[in-house]
């Protein structure tokens, strides 16, 4: 018996390719935390984890390894001892960096088959899009989950097809100005924002994990072949 046959009884052999496959996810936040746990109890072995931040207490109401005993504590950190816990022998590597567009190309010192992008710096976000036919990874982005109430509105979607989004708004520009043939996917809400505010992002615990479950799925539904990449 193994921890697995709930899953192979969907994926049957394919199980080996999810085994096999090496995903990248940046960002370890509301959608990435939850991402990445679910990669890892869908079997995903090999998975890279990128965050520069410490928990602090405003993390507790969305980010899965977010508690007030490990407040101060590297999310990668606590992130690596819950995938460590579900899956002993996933093979986890760590980058405690914040990306920017100056080391960006540090993150591809491995082959990914997979790049989840759950980071919030818009920059790194295009940055992304433009480095996948150098790297040849399969992207899926995760859009403006904050100031949402209503999980249902989450989609996944060809960025030209969003709405609501100001992200995915300058997104669509990018391709657009720069002639981007290739299809970016992305997770996106159809939902307009709920307040208006300057400063803090408003945010609640299940649309950014709803967003990040998704994410997960994209990955492993391409892996099988459910979806075309």
């Amino acid at each position: 018996m193994s921890q697995f046959d709930r899953l192979e009884l969907l994926v049957k052999d394919k199980i080996n390719l999810i085994k096999q496959a090496n995903v990248l996810v940046i960002g370890l936040g509301g959608v990435g935390s939850y991402c990445v746990e679910a990669l890892v109890r869908s079997g995903i072995h090999n998975i890279t984890i990128v965050d520069s931040d410490i928990i602090s207490i405003t993390n507790l109401n969305r980010q899965l390894m977010t508690y007030h005993n490990n407040i101060g504590l590297y999310k990668t950190d606590e992130i690596e001892k819950r995938i460590k816990l579900i899956n002993p022998n996933a093979n986890v590597k760590k980058i405690n960096q914040f990306i920017t567009l100056e080391n960006i190309n540090d993150l591809f010192f491995d082959k990914y088959d997979y790049v989840v992008d759950a980071c919030d710096t818009i920059s790194v976000k295009l940055e992304l899009i433009r480095l996948r036919e150098k790297y040849k990874y399969n992207l899926i982005s995760c859009m403006a989950t904050g100031n949402k109430m209503d999980p249902t509105k989450l989609q996944i979607i060809d960025v030209l097809k969003t709405v609501n989004d100001p992200i995915a708004r300058i997104i669509r520009k990018m391709i657009r100005d720069e002639k981007i043939k290739k299809k970016v996917m992305v997770v996106c809400s159809t939902e307009v924002n709920k307040v208006k505010v300057k400063d803090k992002i408003p945010s609640n615990s299940y649309v950014p994990a709803s967003a990040g479950l998704i994410c997960a799925s994209y990955v492993i539904n391409s892996i099988v072949g459910d979806y075309h990449v």
